[in-house]
């Protein structure tokens, strides 16, 4: 297994498309499904967004300062996915705006995904070496162990906390 930290991430990104693919293609009627899915994806964003704001972003932002604009504007979708999933963790699924709401976040974490796999990592990997992104991946690997799962965990409202607050 690769310890590269934008193989990882890609790993991750792959893994939330297929939720993503999933839950679209559920019948409109399938609470249960959409809800175990809505689950899936709400723990997989919670790990994701965490392990990038607490390894990645920082790392990149101090070894490439250049890339400081879109680190902040990362932070922010990432703020702004976090509270989607906050709230979607706390609807139930019969609410009439949970599909609603899920839409919304798949249209804004594919943005964001879109961005990242396009203009950002290779900037990244541009700028920092194999063995750079290496060790970001190993760090990754380590805070991943112990990230929250859920969006409602203290470690992930201190995270969006921070995000807000700045």
């Amino acid at each position: 297994m690769s310890t590269d930290a934008i193989v990882l991430l890609k790993e991750d990104h792959k893994e939330v498309r297929q939720l993503f693919r999933a839950f679209e293609a559920a019948d409109a009627d399938a609470k249960a499904v959409k809800a175990d899915l809505v689950s899936r994806i709400l723990e997989a964003l919670t790990v994701h967004t965490y392990i990038e704001n607490e390894v990645m972003y920082p790392t990149v932002r101090e070894l490439v300062p250049d890339l400081e604009s879109d680190i902040l504007e990362s932070y922010e979708e990432h703020h702004v996915a976090d509270l989607l999933c906050a709230e979607l963790d706390a609807m139930d699924p019969a609410d009439e705006r949970f599909d609603a709401k899920t839409t919304v976040l798949i249209e804004s974490v594919g943005h964001h995904i879109e961005e990242e796999e396009n203009d950002w990592f290779p900037k990244v990997r541009a700028a920092l070496g194999r063995k750079e992104l290496q060790e970001i991946g190993a760090r990754m690997l380590e805070v991943r162990a112990t990230a929250p799962r859920r969006p409602q965990q203290p470690s992930s409202l201190k995270k969006a906390a921070d995000a807000l607050l700045g």
